[in-house]
């Protein structure tokens, strides 16, 4: 591995430039563990729409845009759509050919030339119906300040507000030059420039005790604990730089509401409290995430402080985890990894820990099942945790009758006998949207691959009649969360995929379940779990 990624990944999980809270834990060794850090240089990042992007021309943009072509009528834009991790590892001149092929013209560097590829291959998705989900993936680089501009132009006011809110992050020109065009909030129109945005978003932060910059909120895990009425939640300030708690939904129900991490978060459990922390994510590629203009791991870490992180679709091969354990810094020297041995730089699960596990496993112990990655268990104290990458339907559904007559039974029955001992926790992306309230347009996708009706019905017969707990859905009943928004799409219409599910016996223990919206770099955000122990 080359010194770059190397540098990459100590940047994911050091810890040292922080303070660290040691808190009580009953749990083995955790204690001790968690006072052990060490120094390691920081990288820098910029935000997250990449310099190369920005500069495809118009041209090639019209090209994506206007293409007539579509992916069936030729067998090697097929493959690619059949296998799209295919894209990154294609060289420049076989991604000229493919373009060439779709008749887009093959102009500019390689990020460029994956970029466009990525962008035609959505656009005849999108073609084929909204809102699809798909196993690929396209990059986050691929939206530009022009692109934001054409959609802030014809999207609903409705959509304004969120596209606006969603590409803050890439548009400061746009809020520091241009007025936002009669915003409707709450039946009344107002005119909203950015310099009173600006200082709505000051007088917020200082309202909460710090200063929230307009391109980059910097949040505490020490969120207030303080539960804020339904009513009191509609009247919060809207903060264009926090698209989340803009409540987006087709057809959202009397009484549901946006998600907001400032106000919905719980704070940490008093000193006197033993509890673990955990998060998982979807990282959609481990290295090109360490690599991603705009994400600085560091920060992730300085700002949550977790005791364990689960990842998935981390994209790797066998032969790259010795050198990223060896790049592993102290406190972090327990990390757990399985890969695809079918198909290279495909799926793949990690589980990442300060604590040391009583007893490590990787699959479910059935050979159709383990060939993908896709779990990874690690025993403690008391209980099981487990990094799970549930295998999407895939376009035209293929994956459909696997999905839900093999592989949701054998993993219900291999964590129903783990239970047999000790509770499980069960955490992951389940590419399933649960129930409608899950899903930005439910209408829309009932033949999606991650909201069919079968999908959905196995998610409740396989694990939740079964006595798993979702706890997100249990603390925020009536809360409108995601955890995936697809790159083609403009403003923040998600889904929520991940979850946190956990045997009824300590459901109760549940100190806090959240998601963490603000955190960039995939086309997943993380989730987190306090649990009390």
């Amino acid at each position: 591995m080359n010194q770059a990624l190397q540098l990459g990944f100590r940047t994911f999980i050091n810890l040292s430039s922080f303070p660290v809270d040691p808190r009580k834990l009953g749990i083995g060794r955790l204690t001790p563990l968690r006072g052990k850090v060490m120094g390691s240089k920081r990288r820098s990042f910029s935000n997250s729409s990449s310099i190369a992007d920005q500069n495809i021309d118009k041209k090639l943009r019209e090209a994506i845009d206007n293409d007539n072509n579509t992916i069936s009528d030729n067998p090697l834009l097929q493959d690619i759509k059949d296998d799209p991790s295919k894209i990154e590892a294609m060289t420049i001149q076989q991604l000229r050919t493919a373009l060439r092929t779709a008749g887009i013209p093959p102009k500019g560097l390689k990020r460029e030339l994956v970029s466009a590829l990525q962008s035609y291959l959505a656009k005849e998705i999108d073609g084929a119906g909204e809102s699809s989900l798909l196993a690929d993936k396209q990059d986050p680089s691929s939206n530009s300040d022009k692109r934001i501009s054409m959609m802030m132009e014809t999207k609903s006011v409705e959509d304004q507000v969120q596209d606006a809110n969603s590409f803050s992050k890439v548009s400061k020109v746009q809020q520091s030059r241009r007025t936002v065009k009669q915003l409707q909030i709450k039946g009344k129109t107002v005119d909203v420039n950015a310099k009173m945005v600006a200082t709505e978003q000051k007088k917020s932060a200082c309202a909460s005790g710090r200063m929230t910059s307009l391109t980059k909120k910097k949040a505490s895990s020490d969120v207030d604990s303080k539960y804020v009425s339904a009513k009191n939640r509609d009247t919060l300030p809207v903060n264009l730089s926090e698209p989340w708690t803009i409540l987006a939904h087709k057809k959202p129900q009397k009484g549901w509401i946006a998600y907001n991490p400032r106000t919905m978060r719980r704070s940490l459990p008093t000193e006197n409290t033993k509890f673990v922390k955990i998060l998982s994510w979807n990282v959609n590629g481990l290295r090109a995430l360490l690599k991603l203009e705009g994400f600085s791991a560091m920060e992730l870490a300085k700002q949550e402080n977790f005791d364990v992180l689960c990842l998935q679709e981390t994209k790797l091969q066998e032969k790259d985890v010795e050198s990223i354990k060896q790049s592993l810094i102290e406190g972090y020297e327990n990390s757990f990894w399985a890969c695809s041995n079918t198909r290279l730089g495909y799926s793949g699960t990690a589980i990442i820990s300060r604590i040391k596990p009583l007893s490590v496993r990787y699959g479910l112990g059935m050979s159709d099942h383990d060939s993908e990655g896709r779990v990874v268990i690690a025993e403690f104290d008391s209980f099981y945790l487990l990094s799970v990458y549930v295998p999407n339907s895939g376009d035209g559904l293929r994956r459909l009758t696997y999905r839900i007559t093999e592989w949701d039974p054998s993993l219900s029955n291999y964590i129903k006998e783990l239970e047999k001992s000790k509770a499980v926790i069960l955490t992951g992306d389940f590419n399933c949207a649960h129930e409608e309230i899950d899903i930005y347009n439910p209408a829309g996708n009932r033949r999606s691959a991650g909201f069919t009706i079968e999908e959905r019905q196995s998610f409740s017969t396989n694990f939740l009649s079964r006595g798993f707990v979702d706890t997100f859905r249990k603390q925020n009943p009536d809360v409108v969360g995601y955890t995936y928004w697809g790159y083609r799409h403009g403003a923040r219409k998600g889904w929520r995929l991940d979850y946190f599910l956990v045997s009824d016996a300590i459901a109760d223990d549940v100190h806090d379940s959240f998601i963490l919206p603000d955190v960039i770099g995939s086309d997943h955000c993380p989730i987190g779990l306090v649990l009390k122990l």
